[in-house]
């Protein structure tokens, strides 16, 4: 068994850190990527983090680093995303061909327009997570539904 160079303190702070912020990160990775690759990435990105906790924790935003952590873990393939439904709200009805709709863009804009309309998370919110500026969040996002009401065949009212 290896021991790990970290104190109790550090192991409280991770643990908190991650109680934190592993449901958001799982949620963006799985938007961008699918399920299957996401919770692969999501827990090799923490165990990374742990490892490197002493320089992880000094971040200006630790959550946004294990995101990018996880989106490098997943093969450059682009696999069909299932998306998990808001976590308190019953699973709606939803338009058939939206799935696949989502499914063709590229992931930042699922990323950013799951983030943003189906979770409910301010650009902000979303940048901060996706380690990107707040405008990316809005243009990826404006983009995405822009292509999604093209294939849907709606309009913007």
């Amino acid at each position: 068994m290896t021991v790990l160079p970290h104190t109790w303190g550090a192991e409280e702070s991770f643990t908190a850190f991650m109680r934190e912020t592993q449901h958001r990160v799982a949620i963006a990775l799985t938007a961008a990527f699918g399920p299957d690759a996401a919770a692969e990435a999501t827990a090799d990105a923490f165990a990374y983090a742990w490892e490197h906790w002493d320089r992880v924790s000094q971040m200006e935003n630790p959550a946004g680093y294990v995101y990018r952590v996880g989106r490098s873990r997943i093969p450059h393939i682009r696999p069909s995303p299932v998306l998990p439904p808001p976590p308190s709200n019953p699973t709606p009805m939803i338009e058939p061909k939206l799935l696949p709709a989502l499914q063709r863009l590229s992931p930042r804009q699922r990323a950013a327009v799951v983030l943003t309309e189906a979770y409910g998370h301010t650009p902000q919110e979303a940048a901060e997570l996706l380690g990107i500026h707040p405008s990316s969040v809005r243009r990826h996002r404006d983009r995405a539904l822009h292509k999604l009401r093209m294939r849907l065949g709606v309009s913007d009212a």
